[in-house]
């Protein structure tokens, strides 16, 4: 197996060529080995160089609500009566210690992104 560190964009691009070249190998012969140390690397080098930004809490609530086809209703149990949680998903009131946990807990969505300041007012 013939692998290298990734230090440049450059090897990032060599070595994501080399994926897809093996995407299809089994995981279990020399090719799927270097595939799951090739993708480690890349992720490795990705994480260094690309990181992602989480969300803010309306983003992620909104995400959330989309992916799981979700109406404003179905968070009043997280949040409160219908009107609370419109005043959340329009920024105008804040989430609460109480209404972090349970959006967390019910909806699986990271409470960095539930603390996290909005994004719209510039902080």
């Amino acid at each position: 197996m013939d692998v290298k560190p990734i230090r440049t964009d450059t090897d990032y691009q060599a070595a994501l060529r080399e994926i897809e070249t093996l995407m299809t190998a089994r995981l279990d012969s020399p090719e799927g080995e270097k595939l799951d140390v090739l993708t480690t690397l890349v992720e490795a080098y990705e994480r260094k160089h690309y990181p992602l930004e989480m969300p803010d809490a309306i983003a992620a609530i909104r995400f959330e609500m989309e992916q799981q086809g979700l109406k404003a209703k179905d968070l009043e149990p997280m949040i409160g009566k219908r009107n609370r949680v419109y005043e959340v998903l329009n920024g105008k009131r804040s989430l609460t210690l109480k209404m972090i946990w349970r959006l967390h807990e019910q909806l699986g969505i990271p409470a960095e992104s539930l603390i996290k300041q909005p994004s719209r007012l510039g902080n």
